[in-house]
């Protein structure tokens, strides 16, 4: 929920409430909608079975959270999860699920960052880590995490496209306040991110645009090698 009070909201009081659906919709739904094709499910359906690390992109409303809920029904039901999220929104139904949720500073009471949860999660024995959206420094510990043998994570981002997907995630671990030279944290991304799959909302309606593989990073030109994923 999100409210704006006068002088700075001339029309009067704004208030905002964002609802979450208790609907959750499973691939094959998505597919049924037109928000993905079989082809491109199987794509993503082979990903995760190779533990291959996958980021979604997309903007605001664009189906993100959807569909990593829908694709965590495809993990291996052994696989022990651990899910982070700044809000539950995430409906997941695994047997080996560990869920932990930010908390805000409150009176007597210290905040829980994402990074605080993520460094904690390595100390928990995850075979999967999910988490809901990297939006700031916990790029850094999650991209610790991705280069240390933690695979098969899932992961949405803000961006308007796959490849400004990776600038954002950069631009997140640079948030972190470690001094890492800007090229060796774009490297390190590249290594440790195989998928990446942009959604967008056009119409009212919500479409995998591009699912693309990762291939290197380009020092000489700043720029990454992707690959259309078939």
């Amino acid at each position: 929920m999100a409210a704006a009070l006068p002088p700075v909201s001339l029309g009067g009081t704004t208030l905002t409430i964002r609802k979450f659906h208790s609907q959750h919709f499973s691939a094959q739904d998505l597919v049924e909608r037109g928000t993905l094709t079989l082809p491109q499910l199987d794509v993503l359906r082979q990903a995760i079975a190779a533990h291959d690390n996958v980021l979604i992109s997309g903007g605001t409303g664009t189906g993100k959270t959807t569909l990593l809920n829908a694709l965590a029904a495809f993990l291996p039901p052994e696989d022990r999860l651990v899910l982070i999220e700044d809000t539950a929104e995430l409906r997941l139904q695994a047997e080996n699920l560990v869920r932990f949720e930010a908390r805000r500073e409150q009176p007597g009471v210290p905040a829980v960052s994402i990074r605080d949860l993520l460094r904690a999660t390595l100390r928990h024995r995850p075979d999967r880590i999910l988490l809901g959206e990297v939006r700031g420094g916990e790029a850094f510990d999650l991209l610790q995490a991705l280069n240390t043998g933690h695979s098969g994570t899932l992961s949405t981002i803000h961006a308007n496209s796959a490849e400004q997907a990776l600038t954002r995630f950069a631009s997140c671990v640079v948030q972190s306040g470690i001094d890492l030279p800007y090229q060796a944290v774009r490297l390190g991304i590249a290594d440790c991110l195989q998928v990446l799959v942009h959604l967008d909302r056009r119409q009212g309606q919500r479409v995998v645009r591009q699912i693309v593989r990762v291939r290197r990073y380009d020092a000489a030109s700043d720029t990454y090698v992707l690959e259309e994923a078939s």
